[in-house]
């Protein structure tokens, strides 16, 4: 049996241990809080996150990230993208030698511009054939519920990619591989910024014209920045691309979405944070996403306005007359 070590307790880690477990994983989930490790122990639930979602008996969790990795051909990071270079600097020392590293976080470290396997390589000091990602339209909620869905597992090891496929393959939850990590990784992570964009146009009363608007131009800037920093662009085209776009801008699921939403109606970001509880990872990764644009040379308007709006408190009416008073030019430029 395949053992799986999994690094987070929130929605989207819990529900990817049951996938894991689902499809014949023995899985080992790791918090920090030792009451909630005891409580999904003692029910099979995890009470703070997924209340409505049994777990497998196959799902054990616990606060000893020692015990978490003993055996893991699998270690799935799923943590705040901010936080992770913290968090694995005291886990790389534990891994196995042959252990494989698998990214659920969706953002770009700030301060340094890096993608999340970029970090993963530099901390655990590991080549990127132990370094894989997994990206898609995958709302925590639906999946955990074991509604259909697919996602994309990304490695340059295509034998690696194949490995974590059959390791997280079930009856509801259909994973493709491919080797474009760097597209799979941007169109995770960008998705978020252009999510809380139409999130806004939402919260202004805005109808599907604008929305369709600002998630296809959305796509255009990713594409732009993916095909600069190295990127095959038909990743884009594909579910970690336009469909992982398209759940997390239209989806009232979307962590990213429901904020833009709150600042869209004119709470503050302060407020916003404290309506929501939970992480929206566009909210910091618009500065880092900017600053990666900015570093090649790509030019992002749509990202430039979320953070306007988000870290230098533009109103948002100014900001989308901004972006519609921009000089004309063809669509392909």
């Amino acid at each position: 049996m395949t053992r799986c070590a999994v690094f987070g307790t929130g929605s989207w880690g819990t529900a990817f241990a049951m996938i894991l477990a689902d499809a014949g994983c023995e899985v080992t989930l790791w918090g920090r809080r030792q009451e909630l490790v005891d409580a999904i122990n003692a029910t099979h639930v995890n009470p703070d996150y997924l209340p409505d979602t049994r777990l497998a008996e196959t799902v054990r969790a616990t606060t000893d990230p020692a015990e978490a990795l003993a055996g893991a051909e699998f270690a799935v990071l799923a943590v705040p993208s901010q936080t992770l270079r913290q968090n694995l600097a005291a886990w790389a020392p534990l891994l196995g030698p042959d252990t494989v590293l698998v990214s659920l976080m969706k953002g770009i470290e700030l301060g340094t511009a890096k993608r999340m396997s970029e970090v993963i390589q530099e901390v655990a000091k590991v080549g990127p054939e132990r370094v894989a990602v997994v990206s898609g339209p995958n709302l925590a909620l639906e999946i955990a519920n074991r509604q259909p869905a697919a996602s994309v597992v990304a490695c340059t090891d295509e034998l690696i990619a194949k490995r974590l496929q059959t390791a997280c393959h079930t009856p509801y939850f259909r994973p493709y591989t491919n080797t474009d990590v760097v597209g799979c990784e941007l169109g995770g992570a960008v998705k978020n910024v252009i999510g809380l964009a139409v999130g806004m146009a939402d919260g202004m009363g805005l109808g599907d014209n604008t929305k369709a608007t600002l998630m296809t131009r959305g796509l255009a800037e990713i594409t732009r920045l993916g095909l600069t920093l190295g990127a095959d662009p038909h990743t884009f085209a594909g579910l970690a691309g336009m469909g992982d776009l398209v759940a997390t801008c239209s989806s009232p699921l979307s962590r990213n979405h429901t904020f833009g939403t709150n600042l869209g109606r004119g709470m503050t970001v302060e407020e916003t944070i404290a309506a929501t509880k939970q992480t929206a990872e566009g909210v910091k990764s618009c500065e880092s996403v900017l600053d990666l644009a900015r570093r090649h040379g790509v030019d992002m308007p749509i990202v430039a306005a979320v953070v306007d709006v988000v870290h230098h408190g533009r109103p948002t009416q100014e900001v989308l007359a901004g972006l519609m008073a921009r000089s004309a030019k063809p669509e392909r430029h």
